[in-house]
């Protein structure tokens, strides 16, 4: 997406607002559209640097799932912003303690 946005910001000398994962506006306009409160929700995702980030962002607890492309040794390196609450190894297993 940066690649595209870097000609028109460069042809308008404007900079681009990006809402996308991590920012957090989009989990924030996503719980007030559903109604929830942040300590009510739960970000599920496969990837460290944006789903996870986005949650932490939003102080939304974060469940990262290992069936995506992060691995444990990721998730060891990752900064505290990346670091999940919760690890799984699928999606079924999140189902299974969580809301099973």
């Amino acid at each position: 997406c940066r690649a595209m946005i870097a000609p028109i910001e460069m042809a308008t000398g404007q900079n681009a607002y990006f809402v996308g994962k991590p920012n957090p506006l989009m989990m924030r306009t996503g719980l007030r559209i559903l109604g929830v409160h942040s300590e009510d929700a739960v970000m599920i995702g496969d990837r460290v640097y944006t789903d996870i980030a986005a949650g932490y962002n939003a102080g939304i607890d974060t469940v990262l799932v290992l069936s995506g492309e992060t691995t444990p040794e990721d998730v060891d390196a990752a900064s505290p912003a990346e670091k999940p609450d919760y690890v799984f190894p699928s999606l079924d297993e999140v189902d299974r303690v969580m809301f099973g």
